[in-house]
């Protein structure tokens, strides 16, 4: 499968079942979780890294990206692992 068989380039989202999935969420959720462990970052940039994090685990977890990869870090995982 290719990337535009899963989400066309003329699309932005997908539904997986209740959830919607955004085109650019696992690079959101990458960038975040670089954020959130670079210690150079300001608490305001961490705390907003933090809560995007968050807000991305359930699209990525209908996604199936959790059923494939886990994060490394064990503070990560943990993050993930709060969501419901």
């Amino acid at each position: 499968m290719k990337a535009q068989d899963m989400l066309p380039d003329d699309q932005d989202q997908v539904r997986l079942g209740d959830t919607t999935v955004r085109k650019g969420s696992v690079g959101a959720f990458l960038a975040n979780a670089r954020a959130l462990a670079d210690a150079t970052q300001d608490a305001a940039t961490r705390a907003e890294a933090h809560a995007d994090l968050l807000a991305l685990v359930p699209p990525l977890r209908a996604l199936g990206l959790f059923d494939v990869l886990r994060p490394r870090d064990p503070a990560l995982q943990a993050l993930v692992d709060s969501v419901p």
